[in-house]
C-alpha cells in the first residue's frame, strides 16, 4: 500500500515550496498561542496575590496562599493533559482536520473568558480563572498532537525534521511575546497611575486599575490564534490519513496536487486485477493490529516506552526549573525584595526577567535545532541536550553556595540560562517532533498524545512536588504556608539525576532522520507482508479499526 502510493512518494520527495512555510506558520500560530497562554500566568501570579489576599498590617505584600497558587498555575497543565489524549484520540478517529480547528477555537473564546473572570472576592474570582484555564488547557493539549501530525505528513522526508521544531520552536516566540507585552502594559500603566511602593503605602501601592492589568495580559493570547483560524478551516487532510487511514487515495491526489503544485496521478487498477486487490485488502485488515495489541507492543511498544519516559524525565527538570527563578533572579538584582515596589512595577520587573532569559537562551536554543535536526539527526540532538543539562544542574547544584556570592552571581545566571538554552536545543524540541515520525498513520496522533501528556504529567510533578520540594530545610525559612523542604540545593542534584535518566532512555528511541514515515512506522513491512502472502508485489491503501 504505503510504498506504492504515489502520494506518498511525491510528498517524501518534494521539493521545498511555499505551502510547507505557510503550514509552518497555520500551526505554528497555535503554538504560539500555547506557550503565550501557559507561560504568561507566571508574570500576574504576584499581582493576583496584591490584589485579592492583601493584609492590612502585613509587612509584605498578600500573596496566593499555596493551595491556590498550586491551582492557578497548575489547572491549565491538568486540561493540557487531558487534552492531549483526547484530541490525540479524536484526530485519529474523525480525521486531523475535522478537529484541528476546534482546539483553536476552544483556545481563544477560554484566553478571553479568563480575562473576564468574574466577581469580586477572591473566591469567585480564583474559581472561575482556574475553570477558564483548565479548558484553556484542554484546547491547548489537542494543538500538540495535531499540529505536529499535520506537519509530519505534510512534510518531505528531507526537512520534516526542521519544519517540525519549526513549529515547535514558535513556543519561544510566544514565551517571549508574552513578556515583552506585559512590559509594555505595566509600562504604561505605571506611567498613568503613579502608586507609591508597598513599604511607603501598602493599600495604596496597588491602584485599582491593577486588576486590569493581568486581564489584559491573559486576554491577548486570544489574538493570534483567532487570525489563523481562517487558515487551518481552509488547510485540507493530510494525503496520509485519507489515503492510508480513510482509503480516499483519489482525494488524497487532488487535495496534494493543489497545495504543492504539482500533478500526482491516480493510478486505478485493470478490472481482472480489482478482485485480487479488494481479497489482498481484507486479508490485511484482518491481519492489521490495534493500539496496544500484541503485535502493536512487539512492532512499537519499546518506541512508545521511549517517547513517553524520555518527555515525562525532559518536563520534571524543564517545568521545575522556574521554580528556582525568584532566587536566581533576586540574587543579581533582577527582582528587588517585593515591598520596594509597587504592584505593576513588580509586574515590569518579572516580565523583564523572564524576557531576558528568553531572548538569550530559549528562543536560540529552539532555532539551532530546527537548523541542524536534518544534520546532525533527532538522536544526537537529544543525548546532547540531557548531557548538558546534567552537567549544568550539576554545576548549580554542588557549589550551591559559591554561587550565591555576590561576585559569582552572574556565573550562576549564564549556568542557569545554559540548561534552559541545551533544553530546547535538545529534549524538548526532539520529544515533540519524533513521537509524529515513528508509528503507524492510524495510531499517530493517538501515540503523540500519549507521548506529549506523559510530558504534562512530568510538568505536574515537576511544577508541584518541587514547589513543596525545593522549600529551606528549616521550616521557618520557608514559603508561607509551605512545609520545609530539601532546600534548592539538594532539589538541583535531584534535577540532575532526573536529567541522567532522560539521557540513558534516549536510546530507546529510533533515529528517524531522511527516512519516510511509512518506513519508520513499519507500515512498508506490513504491505510487503500482506502482498507476499498473496504472491503479489503490489500493496493498495487499507484501514486497521
Amino acid at each position: 500500500m504505503a510504498g506504492d502510493l504515489q502520494v506518498l512518494n511525491a510528498l517524501d520527495v518534494a521539493k521545498t515550496q511555499w505551502y510547507h512555510f505557510t503550514a509552518v506558520i497555520i500551526a505554528g500560530m497555535g503554538f504560539f498561542t500555547d506557550a503565550y497562554d501557559l507561560f504568561c500566568i507566571s508574570l500576574v501570579t504576584k499581582l493576583l496575590g496584591r490584589i485579592y489576599y492583601h493584609v492590612d498590617g502585613a509587612p509584605k505584600p498578600g500573596s496566593l496562599p499555596p493551595n491556590v497558587a498550586a491551582a492557578v498555575n497548575g489547572v491549565a497543565l491538568c486540561g493540557t493533559l487531558a487534552g492531549q489524549l483526547f484530541f490525540g484520540w479524536l484526530g485519529d478517529k474523525l480525521g486531523r482536520k475535522k478537529v484541528y480547528g476546534l482546539t483553536l477555537m476552544l483556545m481563544v473564546i477560554c484566553s478571553v473568558a479568563s480575562g473576564l473572570s468574574f466577581g469580586h472576592e477572591p473566591k469567585s474570582v480564583m474559581a472561575t480563572l482556574c475553570f477558564f484555564r483548565f479548558w484553556l488547557g484542554f484546547g491547548i493539549g489537542g494543538d500538540y498532537p495535531l499540529s505536529a501530525t499535520i506537519m509530519s505528513e505534510y512534510a518531505n522526508k528531507k526537512t520534516r525534521g526542521a519544519f517540525i521544531a519549526a513549529v515547535f520552536a514558535m513556543q519561544g516566540f510566544g514565551i517571549l511575546s508574552g513578556g515583552v507585552f506585559a512590559i509594555i502594559i505595566s509600562s504604561a500603566f505605571n506611567f498613568w497611575f503613579r502608586a507609591p511602593p508597598y513599604s511607603v503605602d501598602p493599600a495604596a501601592s496597588t491602584v485599582p486599575q491593577a486588576d486590569f492589568v493581568w486581564r489584559i495580559i491573559l486576554m491577548v493570547g486570544a489574538l493570534p490564534a483567532l487570525m489563523t483560524y481562517y487558515w487551518r478551516m481552509k488547510m485540507p487532510e493530510t494525503a496520509r490519513y485519507t489515503a492510508l487511514v480513510a482509503k480516499d487515495v483519489g482525494r488524497a491526489n487532488k487535495d496534494m496536487a493543489k497545495v504543492l503544485d504539482t500533478e500526482i496521478e491516480e493510478q486505478k487498477p485493470a478490472a481482472a486485477e480489482e478482485e485480487e486487490i479488494i481479497a489482498r485488502s481484507r486479508q490485511q485488515q484482518q491481519q492489521g493490529y490495534g493500539l496496544f495489541s500484541r503485535e502493536f507492543i512487539r512492532r512499537h511498544g519499546t518506541h512508545l516506552l521511549g517517547t513517553t519516559t524520555t518527555w515525562f524525565l525532559l518536563d520534571i527538570a524543564f517545568y521545575s526549573q522556574n521554580l528556582f527563578q525568584k532566587d536566581i533572579f533576586s540574587a543579581v538584582g533582577w527582582i528587588p525584595p517585593p515591598q520596594t515596589m509597587n504592584a505593576i512595577q513588580e509586574v515590569y520587573r518579572i516580565a523583564r526577567a523572564q524576557t531576558l532569559i528568553a531572548m538569550v537562551s530559549t528562543v536560540p536554543g529552539y532555532w539551532f535545532t530546527v537548523v541542524l535536526i536534518d544534520v546532525i539527526g533527532r538522536f544526537a540532538i537529544q543525548l546532547i541536550g540531557f548531557f548538558f543539562m546534567t552537567v549544568f544542574m550539576f554545576a548549580l547544584a554542588i557549589p550551591y553556595d559559591h554561587w550565591k556570592q555576590s561576585g559569582n552571581r552572574i556565573w550562576f545566571v549564564v549556568l542557569y540560562a545554559l540548561t534552559f538554552f541545551f533544553a530546547n536545543f535538545g529534549p524538548n524540541a526532539t520529544t515533540f517532533v519524533v513521537p509524529a515520525e515513528i508509528f503507524p498513520a492510524r495510531v499517530r496522533s493517538t501515540c503523540h498524545g500519549i507521548s506529549a501528556a506523559s510530558g504534562k504529567l512530568g510538568a505536574i510533578v515537576g511544577a508541584f512536588g518541587f514547589l513543596y520540594l525545593a522549600q529551606d530545610r528549616d521550616k521557618a525559612k520557608a514559603d508561607a504556608g509551605y512545609p520545609a523542604g530539601i532546600g534548592v540545593r539538594n532539589s538541583l542534584i535531584v534535577l540532575g539525576f532526573v536529567n541522567l535518566l532522560g539521557l540513558l532512555f534516549t536510546f530507546l528511541v529510533p533515529e528517524s532522520k531522511g527516512k519516510s514515515l511509512e518506513e519508520m512506522s513499519g507500515e512498508q513491512e506490513e504491505d510487503d507482508s500482506a502482498a507476499a502472502s498473496n504472491n503479489d508485489n503490489r500493496t493498495v491503501p487499507v484501514t486497521v479499526a
